[in-house]
């Protein structure tokens, strides 16, 4: 046996598996942002079809939607319950699709939306009682207060990304449904980070407690996304694939959750500080 020969060849299939990891890299990296490319496309062109029709011409003529065009915190309202309403079907499809499916860690998934989605509801539902941005103290006690949740789940949303990697957790979509998944997820994200500019010029905490929790919740669905893909497309071997690809992913969005909770907890305390002075 030339045990030279042996080592050489090893240290080939060794380099050979280096490349393949890198070029797998990369092609997940283009593949996501050409999906972006092409979602951002397609919505544009569907927005500008829809408004040049007659039938919405029409729609937007109703009473209805002419308040909503016009009265600023009347569409404030509805867009923030409408993505409640959507968080809580999130939720209820992910509780479902684990105990079908018998996948724990998306029943885990599933009571943290329904956490986020009580969490949302409790801050409109004082925004209801009284409109954003007159009493600012009460407002800016329940951002903080929402701050130290958001911490507090952080360290439960750790436990779930070591989850994943620990246990190679992951859903595999049937059909064709991890694109309508992923069109929703990415829907989820740009959402929040428009609520993140829009509401940011009404001045109340309530509305930017409420955009940081639809933040949260829109990285988080990138993350049970991200595990779909991997196991449908990530190849034959996707271990190592798959635990650095969600580690780094993972590590991100809890590093951006928290940094939100802390930015929530610290300005809150100096706003009502220089308040209750």
């Amino acid at each position: 046996m030339d045990i030279g020969n042996i080592n050489l060849n090893l240290i080939v299939v060794d380099k050979y598996q280096d490349r393949h990891d890198a070029l797998a890299y990369a092609a997940y990296l283009f593949s996501a942002y050409g999906l972006a490319v092409a979602l951002t496309w397609a919505f544009r062109s569907l927005k500008a079809a829809i408004l040049n029709a007659a039938w919405f011409q029409r729609f937007i003529a109703l009473p209805l939607v002419r308040r909503w065009r016009s009265d600023v915190r009347f569409r404030t309202r509805v867009s923030l319950y409408f993505g409640l309403a959507i968080n809580l079907l999130y939720a209820v499809i992910k509780l479902v699709s684990g105990v079908r499916y018998h996948t724990s860690w998306f029943v885990v998934l599933a009571l943290y939306y329904a956490f986020l989605a009580v969490m949302r509801f409790a801050v409109l539902s004082s925004a209801r009682r009284d409109p954003h941005g007159q009493d600012l103290i009460a407002e800016y006690r329940r951002y903080r207060l929402c701050g130290m949740i958001l911490f507090g789940m952080n360290a439960v949303l750790s436990g779930m990304v070591a989850f994943i990697i620990a246990h190679n957790a992951s859903y595999e979509y049937p059909g064709t449904l991890i694109f309508l998944m992923a069109a929703y997820t990415f829907y989820m994200f740009i959402l929040a980070i428009v609520n993140l500019v829009r509401f940011r010029k009404y001045g109340s905490p309530l509305l930017s407690a409420v955009k940081a929790i639809g933040m949260t919740a829109a990285l988080v669905s990138m993350l049970s996304l991200e595990t779909a893909m991997l196991d449908q497309f990530g190849g034959d071997d996707p271990a190592r694939f798959r635990a650095t690809m969600i580690g780094v992913t993972g590590a991100v969005i809890c590093a951006v959750v928290l940094i939100m909770s802390v930015v929530m907890i610290v300005r809150s305390t100096r706003a009502l500080k220089s308040l209750t002075r």
